[in-house]
């Protein structure tokens, strides 16, 4: 039985109350970074089933949601009878009232939305969007004050902490990247976050690179060491960026103690190899004003990733095939999903479920019943799953 919109509304917590969770329990927020194409529903319930708080759906354009069912339709997957992950939904806008419009329309069913201010795409920039938002800090400000203002008059929460338990509780937050110079990202930051007695942001998501940094260069965590020291007493922070296992960030914080974070790291690595390595780095700057990381490449490839896994673990596979029987996705798109669980992950364990050449065949496949029969081979094969191949654990 599907559920009625109140009873829908009442089960989406509000984002901060998560933090305020995380928080307690001493420990980072853990968060499904927005993806292109990558963050629909089952995968969202994927990660949420290994430890992810908060998800965030793939960068939506507000202007084609608002003027185009499909795209509503399309770009919005969402979860009425079954587990609905609490959900942020990204935005592309560059009009106030555009971004304020969309927002009214998702409200129902996700707990925020977020303003994308980070995508580097040249097709992005070359409209305004993304990235190319970072020269324009009045006007970001300007669409933050309208979807609030949006939201309010349509009857969502938009008091922050004050909404935290409000079953119609929503925030408004934007995810950036830095400039060159940093002076211009704190003022950006800045006249983005408002007056500190009420805010205009929920929180706010670092990603420590410039538009122009590819992701192959390490994160600048001195500058993330400085926005938050400075802003971090203000609004909750998010780092996005180099999150590729939890035992491997490039900085050391109090919410880091090795009580709360859990690692299951593979027999194949030596674990006095990894502490000789550790001891002949730079000591790690201490960044404890960070209340939680976002992870996108490494977590694609490694569900299980908040969990503590290292490696992605068969059972993940098998999570992910199950709810794509409830909320299924377009097939390319699964062979994508599954080639990047299958393949070596970002972090320093690089063991594989499948080898490279296994991985081709199952890309060969032309439909879901070949694919699943391959996975049901190959589980059999290597011990992954029971006697008859997958695990249908959901």
């Amino acid at each position: 039985m599907e559920a009625t919109m109140e009873e829908f509304n009442q089960d989406i917590v509000h984002p901060l109350k998560l933090f305020d969770i995380a928080k307690s329990e001493k420990r980072f927020l853990y968060t499904l970074a927005p993806m292109v194409r990558y963050g629909k529903l089952a995968f969202r319930q994927t990660v949420h089933d290994y430890g992810t708080d908060l998800c965030w759906t793939p960068m939506i354009l507000a202007k084609e949601f608002n003027r185009n069912r499909f795209a509503r339709d399309s770009d919005l997957t969402i979860s009425t009878n079954g587990p609905q992950p609490p959900t942020v939904v990204q935005f592309g806008a560059n009009v106030p009232q555009e971004l304020a419009r969309a927002s009214t329309l998702v409200a129902p069913y996700a707990g925020g939305v977020d303003l994308n201010c980070g995508c580097p795409q040249s097709w992005a920039c070359a409209e305004t969007l993304g990235a190319a938002l970072m020269e324009k800090r009045e006007l970001v400000r300007d669409m933050v004050i309208e979807t609030r203002e949006y939201l309010r008059r349509d009857g969502w929460g938009v008091g922050k902490e004050k909404d935290i338990d409000n079953p119609k509780g929503r925030s408004v937050s934007v995810k950036i990247r830095v400039h060159k110079d940093l002076r211009k990202t704190m003022d950006f930051i800045t006249t983005v976050l408002g007056p500190s007695q009420d805010r205009h942001i929920d929180w706010l998501t670092i990603h420590p690179r410039t538009r122009q940094t590819p992701s192959s260069t390490p994160i600048n965590v001195e500058a993330l060491e400085i926005l938050t020291t400075t802003f971090g007493d203000k609004v909750p922070i998010l780092l996005s960026g180099d999150v590729f296992t939890l035992n491997s960030l490039p900085f050391t914080s109090p919410l880091l103690d090795p009580a709360n974070t859990p690692t299951f790291t593979s027999k194949s690595i030596a674990t006095d190899n990894i502490e000789k390595k550790k001891q002949q780095q730079t000591p790690l700057l201490n960044i404890p004003k960070l209340s939680g990381l976002m992870s996108a490449r490494a977590i694609l490839a490694n569900p299980a990733l908040y969990a503590g896994y290292d490696a992605c673990p068969w059972e993940a596979v098998e999570t992910f095939m199950s709810h794509l029987a409830r909320a299924p996705l377009p097939f390319k798109l699964v062979q994508h999903h599954l080639s990047e669980m299958c393949a070596p992950g970002m972090g320093p364990n690089k063991n594989a479920l499948l080898s490279k050449a296994e991985r081709n065949a199952m890309l060969s496949c032309t439909n879901m019943v070949d694919l699943v029969d391959f996975l049901d081979e190959k589980a059999r094969e290597k011990g992954y799953g029971d006697a008859f191949g997958l695990r249908r654990v959901v």
